[in-house]
């Protein structure tokens, strides 16, 4: 490989690298301001302007708190598993395109699948055959970190938190990955880069808003964020995973939760709504290049693609946001009983809906996109349904009415100790 490739590649990393971590810091500020509107009350405002310098302020504070280890650890996996948290979820934007900026000065070769290889593509480190394998076996990787960190603190309550971890990941793995499969059917190709082309005129979202809302909870889950965060739950075990972690090693685990919650919200965005592309893209770039030249419409193209991008990205951090400022954390067993009762079945009625109606309709994209929709909305309905019926309806009482008479008979039947030590209350 040629030096200056190589160059190019390890700037690319570290640019990419930055801006996640970076994007992390700024997305807990993001958060809580939101947080702070959808509960009426003031977020984070002392710290700069409008509380922009809080993150800072935040970082200075866990980098020079004092950093603890549990005598009784495995110190080499205590320190490692906080580490492999936050590389897996960095290590997921490798196939992510998240806009088109071909350095050969040729937009037109970013809309067209057949010229893939005319594209030296700026916003995407590596495009591989495999990037949707590659999204899935990386994103299943991140159990380790969270488990091992459960078990190598030698903590009861972390150990729970780990055990929980794996369970709740594996069991939600099923159906994140069959959401997965079925854009990967429904798109007829495993490049993340060919199934942002395949969309064109046609977001994915329409035909596939089962498998939309199967990855949503899914990925949901997977980020252990409310109402999944059972891993971490204070009523019951203290922390969690992270309870005897401190100073940076703690913060560790949180960006690498941040971090992930940006890469589910880009992966969601390259799946289901389009990717980079935005409506008019290619026409724009078309006529910058009939105005000013290649070079110009290229920059054009690849500055608003990453800006489509992001504005996406954004948009399903907002839901995020929105769902744990909104919904109440779920007990364990209903946890489990969602995941297996209630997703994989319907991550499997998905999976044979889509081969089904592309066999019966196989040339008319249009059509499929119809028929999948009511299809996908006509379950989810059902669904909802099976899932009322089944809910065990129960009155809880917390106060028994009384009355007048019993209730003073029953104060003259009891002993004079109680008598006294009542009025005494």
């Amino acid at each position: 490989m040629d030096i200056f490739l190589i160059v190019f590649l390890v700037v690319q990393v570290l640019i990419i690298t930055l801006a996640v971590t970076t994007g992390f810091a700024y997305l807990t500020w993001y958060e809580r301001r939101l947080l702070a509107r959808f509960q009426n009350r003031v977020g984070p405002n002392r710290a700069g302007p409008l509380g922009l310098l809080q993150p800072v302020a935040d970082a200075v504070k866990l980098f020079f708190k004092e950093d603890v280890i549990p005598t009784a650890s495995d110190k080499v996996v205590y320190l490692l598993a906080p580490v492999l948290a936050v590389m897996t979820a960095i290590v997921i934007w490798a196939v992510i395109p998240f806009g088109c900026f071909n350095l050969n000065g040729d937009h037109t070769a970013c809309f067209d699948p057949a010229r893939r290889d005319e594209v030296w593509n700026a916003l995407q480190v590596a495009e591989v055959n495999i990037g949707i394998l590659f999204i899935l076996a990386v994103t299943s990787i991140g159990v380790y970190g969270i488990t091992l960190a459960g078990w190598a603190s030698n903590s009861k309550y972390a150990m729970l938190g780990g055990i929980r971890a794996s369970a709740q990941l594996i069991s939600y793995e099923l159906a994140f990955g069959m959401a997965v499969l079925s854009v990967v059917m429904f798109g007829g190709t495993l490049s993340t880069w060919e199934i942002v082309l395949a969309q064109e005129g046609l977001w994915f979202f329409f035909p596939l808003i089962l498998g939309f809302l199967l990855f949503m909870i899914s990925a949901t889950a997977e980020l252990v964020r409310t109402p999944f965060d059972l891993v971490e739950a204070e009523q019951e075990l203290t922390s969690g995973y992270n309870t005897e972690y401190g100073s940076m090693k703690f913060a560790l685990f949180f960006m690498s939760e941040y971090i992930k919650m940006i890469a589910m919200s880009a992966i969601a965005t390259t799946l289901f709504l389009g990717g980079w592309r935005f409506p008019g893209l290619e026409t724009l770039g078309d006529g910058v290049a009939a105005l000013a030249g290649p070079w110009p419409a290229a920059i054009i193209v690849g500055l608003v693609s990453l800006g489509s991008f992001l504005l996406k990205v954004a948009m399903f951090l907002f839901m995020l946001v929105w769902l744990r400022a909104s919904w109440p954390r779920m007990r364990y067993d209903q946890l489990m009983q969602f995941g297996w009762k209630s997703l994989l079945p319907l991550a499997i009625l998905n999976l044979v809906m889509i081969p089904v109606v592309v066999v019966l309709v196989p040339d008319n994209r249009y059509i499929q996109t119809a028929i999948l929709f009511v299809l996908g909305i006509a379950a989810i309905f059902g669904a909802a349904r099976i899932g009322g019926r089944g809910r065990v309806k129960s009155k809880v009482e917390l106060v028994q009415p009384v009355a007048e008479g019993k209730q003073a008979s029953a104060a003259s039947s009891a002993p004079a100790s109680q008598q006294t030590s009542g009025v005494a209350s």
